[in-house]
């Protein structure tokens, strides 16, 4: 008996030590990447870019209370996003260590704006790009089911006048409320945000960076060209001389 409860109680203990190690080993593991995401945070704010908390996923759900949410996870937590955004470095420390599931959003047009195109259009105009030795700032990845992955390019802001007439529109302008409405060349500017990297989507998709926030913002009409093209290319829809000037399209 004693020979047995010995025998047991060693296999107990080695299970004992094993679950220890593997809880150690987690732990760190969970430690390592909470503060990898906080570190990426903090050099998005550290390049100039306002950031504010976002939903994220639960299960194939929105982490928000709204039932059939339209964008799960790709949505502020606040409706005062645009007040809230800051890169103040103790606030996003908070936020990042209270929050540590949450994803975070950059609200555009006070600093830099978004264009933000297909993935496979993004890809071709960002080799294209680079090919040209064309200053390409800060690039994003966010990955889409069925293809539907898009290329985000940070760029420059075209600036918020105190006179409005001084505004120039865009026919490419996007806000939140209109994304389904420009399946092409999207530009965020005033109004609108897009995700940060690190941030996950259901069905274990994410955000991901492929060019740093490091790297300087360019003059988003550096890029326009290359990216309406790609985006043309990706729609299957040439370009000929008489669309040459214009923003493609709103809508496929």
């Amino acid at each position: 008996m004693g020979e047995e409860f010995g025998r047991s109680s060693g296999a107990q203990s080695r299970i004992s030590q094993w679950l220890r190690r593997r809880g150690r080993t987690a732990d760190s593991g969970s430690a390592a990447a909470a503060e990898s995401r906080e570190g990426l945070l903090l050099a998005v704010a550290a390049a100039g870019l306002p950031i504010a908390p976002a939903a994220y996923p639960a299960g194939y759900r929105c982490s928000c209370d709204r039932i059939g949410c339209p964008t799960p996870a790709r949505h502020p937590v606040s409706f005062a996003w645009q007040t809230q955004s800051t890169t103040d470095r103790g606030q996003i420390e908070r936020w990042a260590r209270h929050q540590p599931g949450a994803n975070f959003i950059t609200a555009t047009g006070m600093v830099h704006d978004v264009l933000d195109v297909p993935l496979d259009a993004g890809r071709a105009a960002l080799a294209r790009l680079l090919d040209a030795g064309v200053d390409v700032g800060p690039v994003a990845e966010s990955e889409g089911a069925h293809d539907q992955g898009r290329m985000l390019f940070f760029t420059a802001t075209r600036g918020t006048p105190e006179d409005e007439d001084e505004w120039w529109p865009c026919e490419l302008d996007c806000h939140p409320e209109t994304m389904d409405e420009h399946p092409g060349l999207r530009w965020h500017c005033r109004g609108s945000y897009v995700l940060v990297p690190p941030a996950r989507l259901p069905g274990d998709l994410g955000v991901r960076w492929v060019r740093g926030p490091e790297h300087p913002l360019p003059d988003p009409l550096t890029l326009l060209e290359t990216l309406t093209d790609e985006c043309a290319r990706y729609a299957g829809e040439p370009r000929d001389d008489a669309t040459a000037g214009t923003a493609w399209p709103q809508r496929g």
